[in-house]
């Protein structure tokens, strides 16, 4: 599996997932998109990004491939531990 993050800094959110991730010992890929390589490489998931009710894209963005294809995508430590707790 492959974990790639997209976060923002001084995130709540993103740093409970990050938190969550790392104390579980993931690799994880992560993205600032305050940095325009990180923009760039958020372009390449648009199409299955969430969004909110004005549009905008939902932060923190976990996104788990598997053998190169996408698994799944996820915006919160609950998720991510709901998910990884169905992997078992």
């Amino acid at each position: 599996m492959q974990y790639i993050m997209f976060t923002y800094p001084n995130c709540t959110q993103c740093e409970a997932l990050k938190t969550c991730m790392n104390a579980n010992s993931y690799k994880v890929q992560e993205y600032n998109l305050t940095q325009k390589d990180s923009k760039m490489k958020i372009r390449e998931f648009l199409d299955v990004l969430k969004r909110d009710d004005k549009g905008g894209i939902v932060i923190p963005t976990l996104i788990v491939l598997n053998d190169g294809d996408i698994e799944t995508v996820l915006n919160t430590r609950e998720e991510f531990e709901a998910w990884s707790r169905s992997k078992d």
